[in-house]
C-alpha cells in the first residue's frame, strides 16, 4: 500500500532595503507572525545589516522600541524577555568549535523561546530543526541598500 507523500513548501518574501530604517520596518512587520518559539537564522556578510534587524525585531517583540539591545558578539547569547516568550539572540561569529554552542543552552532553548542567530554558518554539522531564514544581500544593490529574503 502507498503511503501519502507530504510535501511542506515554503514562502519566499524579498524586501529591498535602502536604508537602516527601512530594515527595522521590515524586521517590525515580520514580528506579529512569530510564535515566540521559532528559529530565526539571519544569514549575511559583515554590515549586511542582520544587527540592525536583529535589534528592530527584538525592540518590536519586546513592545519598547527604545529597548537598549547590544550586540551578543563578546557573550554570544543575550536573553530578553519579550511578550510571548524569552528571545534568545546568538551571535555566533566568535564560535570556534559547534559544540560549543551546547554550553549556551542551545538545547534547552530550542522549541522553548524564540532562537535569533547571526552567524548560523559557525553551526555546520549541527542538525537544525525547520527555521526561518533571512539571507541579507548587498551584491548587486546600490551603495547603501539590501535585498532581504525571508524564507518562511
Amino acid at each position: 500500500m502507498w503511503g501519502t507523500l507530504k510535501i511542506q513548501y515554503r514562502q519566499i518574501v524579498e524586501h529591498l532595503s535602502n536604508s537602516e530604517e527601512d530594515t527595522a520596518r521590515i524586521a517590525k512587520a515580520l514580528a506579529p507572525q512569530l510564535t515566540g518559539r521559532e528559529i530565526i537564522l539571519l544569514r549575511g556578510e559583515l554590515g549586511a545589516g542582520k544587527s540592525v534587524f536583529a535589534r528592530a525585531l527584538i525592540r518590536a517583540l519586546c513592545g519598547d522600541p527604545a529597548l537598549e539591545v547590544p550586540s551578543p558578539t563578546f557573550t554570544l547569547v543575550q536573553i530578553y524577555e519579550g511578550e510571548k516568550g524569552e528571545i534568545h539572540h546568538f551571535d555566533l561569529y566568535r564560535l570556534r568549535d559547534p559544540e560549543e554552542i551546547r554550553e549556551l543552552g542551545w538545547e534547552e532553548t530550542a522549541g522553548n523561546a524564540l532562537m535569533l542567530v547571526e552567524w548560523p554558518e559557525r553551526l555546520a554539522g549541527l542538525t537544525l530543526p525547520p527555521c526561518i531564514d533571512i539571507e541579507f544581500t548587498t551584491q548587486g544593490c546600490e551603495e547603501n541598500s539590501r535585498k532581504i529574503a525571508i524564507l518562511l
